[in-house]
């Protein structure tokens, strides 16, 4: 049955076969149907020191998921093992935005939940997932990017005077209003003035080539967000809450301005879900407790993750640091990968090629 993937002479067929049941039976949010997908032939190495390699490509980053694999694997087989994987991402929704494949817009229905936090996290995560990324942040009103990423002050460059040259933090492109002008300018833009600079920083920036381009938006359902979802090939959205009745009930309309102007919502992210005592471990709710998993239910999208109220989380976004780029292995790094992963997952098991090339906005009388 699996002839043609038992390439390698050294790796016995035994611990073969033992490998590719196993990941044949894996299942996750990832990976509903396991991770060999049907055209899926990993090739098996053994390298020196009797360790195990397994190639082969995927479409969307998770190398956290399979390190924790590999683990198992390993135990399992009594060899070490990894994986040397080939993330071949491609774009699930067709454009002409040169380097981009896919664009995913972050969005809340009210400020104050983390959103921009959340988003740059997001964005860190899916680079330690294994994929290239870039931010645009789409909050003119309020541009926060520069902060969070220790770029406040910084003024982007242009090398033919044409298109600017996207600023970087630890790898990742970043491009922001807050980078042109002072930061109390903007919020007294009217919306078509504010809806023209988002447009003119999304298609004047040089962006890089990159799987992931990670959208900021400001929070409400008003100009900015219309502009992104009728101009901009958007592949889907996510949507940031808190546990809140109120926060909850300005998602709803988040999700259904996404639902009315045709962009895929892949989930629902709950931020400041519980507070976690740093001296016995317990759990408080502070804010209210399963609000983001009804509400996920009720729209039949995801909970793509629950995030804590963490002091760390806060101080390292005051002084521009985030977590994964401090330790991608921390705890709350981890809970940030695993999110990235579920949104990255949901991106492709949801979507595919068939999907509207434009976002076209419908009001009915």
């Amino acid at each position: 049955m699996f002839s043609k993937i038992f390439s390698s002479k050294t790796v016995s067929a035994d611990t073969q076969q033992t490998i590719i049941n196993h990941l044949e039976d894996y299942r996750s949010e990832s990976f509903p149907k396991g991770i060999l997908f049907p055209d899926i032939c990993p090739e098996f190495i053994l390298e020196k020191a009797n360790q195990i390699v397994i190639k082969f490509s995927l479409p969307f980053p998770c190398i956290g998921e399979l390190e924790q694999i590999a683990e198992v694997l390993s135990d399992k087989v009594k060899q070490t093992l990894s994986f040397d994987i080939n993330f071949n991402i491609k774009a699930v929704r067709s454009h002409e935005l040169a380097g981009i494949k896919n664009i995913i817009a972050i969005a809340s229905g009210k400020g104050g939940v983390g959103k921009s936090t959340t988003a740059v996290n997001i964005a860190y995560s899916l680079m330690a997932e294994g994929s290239s990324v870039a931010i645009l942040d789409a909050d003119i009103y309020g541009p926060s990017i520069p902060t969070l990423l220790g770029l406040k002050g910084q003024k982007p460059t242009s090398n033919d005077g044409k298109l600017l040259s996207p600023l970087e933090s630890h790898g990742l492109s970043a491009m922001s209003l807050g980078f042109l002008v002072d930061e109390n300018d903007a919020t007294v833009w009217r919306g078509p003035m504010a809806s023209r600079a988002f447009s003119q920083l999304l298609n004047e920036t040089h962006w890089p080539d990159v799987d992931y381009l990670i959208v900021d938006m400001p929070p409400g359902t008003g100009d900015i967000q219309l502009t992104l979802s009728q101009q901009v090939p958007v592949a889907a959205s996510v949507v940031i809450t808190t546990p809140q009745d109120i926060a909850l009930a300005d998602a709803i309309k988040g999700i259904a301005m996404f639902e009315q102007v045709k962009v895929p919502v892949l989930g629902i992210i709950e931020n400041m879900s519980y507070h976690l005592c740093g001296n016995c471990g317990h759990q408080s709710h502070l804010f209210g407790q399963g609000g983001g998993e009804r509400v996920a239910e009720q729209y039949k999208t995801q909970l793509l993750g629950q995030l804590p109220l963490n002091i760390d989380i806060r101080t390292d976004a005051d002084n521009g640091h985030s977590p994964i780029t401090k330790d991608k292995t921390s705890d709350i790094s981890l809970q940030y990968r695993k999110i990235a992963r579920n949104i990255a997952a949901q991106l492709y098991l949801q979507l595919d090629a068939a999907s509207p090339n434009t976002a076209s906005l419908v009001i009915e009388d």
